[in-house]
């Protein structure tokens, strides 16, 4: 197998790399190399880390899972970076995600993942439409949201209107919520165009 991997900060810190991989059916374990980057946008003290990875799959119910080490050296040299444990997690349902918050604002900032393509969305709240096919950039599209204390839970959905020039529609959301932040990754196709995200309110302790 074949494609592109994104180690995403923000729009300011981001790495895209060419990977090649092999899977293991009898062991069912994924084994993944990265090539190099096509594209970065760095801190001047940062380079880029070329990784490898060893990943065991495995599905509990609708849940599927790959997870492991991963290694690797610096672009241009030999030394190593400092090795990590990833957990990929794909859901067969929409639901994304649940957040809780313990605040009464949330601020939501939508990205195009790393590769500015063409990728296009609508996002409503609460089933009330707040954006509409507007082009997903570098500067983000923001969307602020007030929580509501009686309701205690609120629904965030992000409609793919096209994949752009790189299928799928992928992008980066990021949510505020107080002092927190959070990073979500969304990705939608032509078979699954909606992903959800849901926000429940918590009093703080």
């Amino acid at each position: 197998m074949y494609g592109s991997s994104y180690h995403f900060s923000d729009v300011t810190n981001f790495v895209k790399e060419n990977f090649e991989g092999v899977y293991d059916t009898k062991n069912k374990s994924l084994t993944i190399q990265e090539t190099g980057p096509t594209t970065f946008h760095v801190p001047p003290d940062c380079i880029p880390c070329i990784k490898h990875y060893l990943l065991a799959f495995s599905q509990v119910k609708d849940s599927q899972n790959l997870s492991g080490d991963w290694g690797g050296r610096m672009m241009n040299s030999q030394v190593t970076c400092p090795p990590g444990k990833i957990v990929l997690t794909k859901e067969a349902s929409s639901i994304f995600n649940e957040i809780k918050v313990d605040t009464g604002n949330l601020r939501l900032d939508f990205y195009d993942n790393a590769e500015i393509d063409g990728d296009t969305i609508s996002v409503s709240v609460d089933n009330q439409t707040v954006v509409t096919h507007q082009r997903l950039a570098a500067k983000p599209i923001t969307v602020f949201i007030r929580i509501d204390f009686v309701k205690t839970e609120h629904e965030v959905i992000m409609i793919a209107e096209n994949e752009g020039t790189i299928p799928p529609n992928t992008a980066l959301l990021i949510v505020t919520a107080g002092e927190k932040r959070y990073r979500l990754f969304l990705s939608s196709d032509v078979d699954q165009k909606k992903v959800l995200v849901r926000f429940i309110y918590e009093k703080p302790k």
